[in-house]
């Protein structure tokens, strides 16, 4: 049992790794949030109306694939760049209860899992990701409080109003929860998203903008952390977030404009 402190919202909240245990089996506060999350996210998406023709059923399908391949990516992203620590003792690497997920790598290697099945059950790519990608950020939302279980995805020292409080190796310090302000923001993007589901101009839309407004805040929100994955001192998610925002706001102004002469015409 740990306790974090909120000073600024006069919180104090005593939190524990472990939720709860099943006939001896502990159930580990973290993987319980990204459960939630992903559990929260297939509610939300059987009953969403811009379901763009594609039946839930091939939808759930599709998402256990990319969930078990997602896991697996965003686990070997992480243990990529923190070798030298697994090297010491591999099977350190099987272990996900002390969390070691790294979003991106699950995002790049579920997006291919999906893209392969899509072809295999005759969707379309671009079709599906603009069906549930708003949902995937509701899941990221909601499991980003795992990090928060773990007392970890924090930031630097700030005297900010939402500063939150924890023991640390050098005693006590007052940092930014970087984790809480990903989990706000990309509670705004799923309502951007659903939003804008109902004006989409052309495929791909959903999916490009999620891209933007996450890679985005994710350029800014890297500077804050002292976790991040880094190589040869440079922060590797904040210059994936980089390439991935150039690229995408390419496509949408360049996909906007096709769409727009294509009305006129």
């Amino acid at each position: 049992m740990s306790i974090v402190k909120f000073p600024g919202l006069n919180l104090e909240i005593n939190i524990s790794d472990i939720i709860f245990s099943i006939f001896g089996i502990k159930i580990y506060t973290y993987a319980f949030c990204i459960v939630v999350g992903i559990v929260l996210a297939l509610v939300l998406c059987k009953f969403s109306k811009e379901n763009f023709g594609i039946e839930f059923d091939k939808v759930l399908d599709i998402s256990i694939i990319a969930l078990i391949f997602g896991i697996i990516g965003a686990r070997i992203y992480y243990v990529i760049f923190n070798i030298q620590y697994y090297m010491k003792d591999p099977v350190r690497i099987l272990n996900l209860r002390d969390g070691g997920l790294a979003i991106y790598g699950g995002l790049f290697a579920g997006a291919v899992a999906i893209i392969k099945r899509c072809k295999s059950l005759k969707i379309e790519s671009l079709e599906f990701f603009d069906y549930i990608i708003p949902f995937v950020a509701i899941a990221q939302g909601i499991g980003r409080w795992g990090n928060f279980f773990n007392i970890e995805a924090y930031g630097y020292e700030t005297n900010n109003i939402f500063r939150m409080g924890i023991m640390s190796n050098n005693g006590y310090l007052e940092v930014h929860p970087v984790f809480l302000y990903e989990s706000i923001w990309m509670i705004i993007i799923f309502f951007i998203l659903r939003n804008l589901q109902k004006k989409r101009r052309f495929k791909g839309q959903i999916l490009y903008m999620y891209l933007i407004l996450y890679a985005g805040a994710r350029m800014f929100l890297e500077t804050l952390r002292t976790d991040s994955l880094m190589m040869y001192g440079i922060r590797v998610s904040q210059v994936i977030s980089i390439i991935v925002f150039i690229y995408c706001i390419s496509k949408v102004i360049g996909k906007t404009i096709t769409a727009i002469h294509r009305r006129k015409v």
